[in-house]
């Protein structure tokens, strides 16, 4: 950072616990179909923790939280394929985010040549991180969660029943092209997005979150969401109940779960507590948490989260 960018970081009124928001640096990592797009925070010597963000939000959901953590922690927050600045799947490609979320992870990986890596998910991103703490239970040093145990568990009739559907929306959405996509003004979208959450986002947690999820369009002053249409039908390659705890019972690695209150809604609830009951089984350390917020606490409310993964890091050292 030159003497201007760290005396601008050390009088901006966002800086926090010695960490600018305008420090993160934007990166690409190549794949088949193209790139990956992420922010890195901290310094590029040291190893990120690989920060995953929910289903057709983006890398932006951690820039809140990210300046509330330790200034010694590097942080890569990456954009899901199809999500914010990352390559959309080739054409005819069908979006299993549990799946593809893994393999990503994956790559990114064998990208940098790590050998273990730190994990910090939320919802889809949590979910992920959950399956991969699962599939390389010797290759995850810690795994935070946020709002989510595991991939969620549905009631299989209703999956069943609405399975035809979705594969009608997803022929339906893969002819979209760029020039038939809806676009909006700044301003409606932003109420599109708010009014969709349904309170889970803040007007400005919209507003961070639409700085890699809109894009302009043709017309001036227009603009369009830049997630891919097909993950609104992202529905095949869910988990069943027996299978979620098999997996959660491979899991070894140090473990943090902040649940939000209310936080979001789940189908099964009583599914949560019966999940992390079998992570703690096999958990180096296992803490569990509460914090009063939505399902975006670390995004509206961060101060809320980011004290307990301090402290989690902290005593994961001891």
């Amino acid at each position: 950072m030159t003497e201007k960018e760290q005396s601008t970081c050390i009088n901006n009124p966002d800086n926090v616990n010695g960490r600018c928001l305008a420090e993160p640096e934007e990166v690409q990592i190549p794949v088949p179909w193209g790139h990956i797009s992420g922010k890195w925070w901290g310094g590029r010597d040291r190893q990120p923790i690989v920060a995953l963000h929910g289903w057709q939000d983006n890398a932006g959901s951690f820039d809140r939280l990210a300046p509330f953590l330790p200034q010694n922690l590097a942080i890569l927050s990456i954009d899901l394929p199809g999500h914010g600045f990352s390559s959309q799947l080739p054409a005819g490609q069908f979006y299993y985010v549990f799946w593809d979320g893994v393999v990503t992870l994956r790559r990114l990986v064998k990208h940098y040549k790590w050998d273990k890596v730190k994990l910090l998910g939320h919802s889809l991103g949590g979910a992920i991180s959950f399956l991969y703490a699962a599939c390389y239970p010797d290759e995850v040093d810690f795994f935070i969660c946020l709002d989510i145990a595991s991939p969620c568990v549905r009631d299989i009739t209703k999956t069943t029943g609405i399975t035809g559907e979705y594969v009608d929306k997803f022929l339906k959405y893969e002819t979209l092209s760029s020039d038939s996509m809806p676009c909006y003004e700044r301003g409606e979208m932003l109420d599109i997005v708010y009014d969709a959450y349904k309170g889970s986002v803040t007007r400005e947690s919209a507003e961070v979150l639409m700085i890699r999820g809109m894009q302009p369009a043709d017309v001036p002053g227009q603009y369009y969401f830049s997630r891919d249409p097909r993950l609104k039908v992202a529905l095949m390659g869910m988990l069943s109940m027996d299978l979620v705890l098999s997996y959660a019972a491979q899991i070894k690695c140090s473990y943090l779960n902040i649940r939000a209150k209310p936080g979001m809604e789940f189908e099964n609830i009583e599914c949560y507590k019966i999940v992390l009951d079998k992570i703690q089984q096999g958990a180096r350390k296992f803490f569990y948490h509460e914090v009063d917020g939505t399902h975006h606490v670390h995004l509206n409310n961060p101060e809320r989260v980011a004290p307990i993964i301090r402290n989690f890091i902290e005593d994961i050292k001891k």
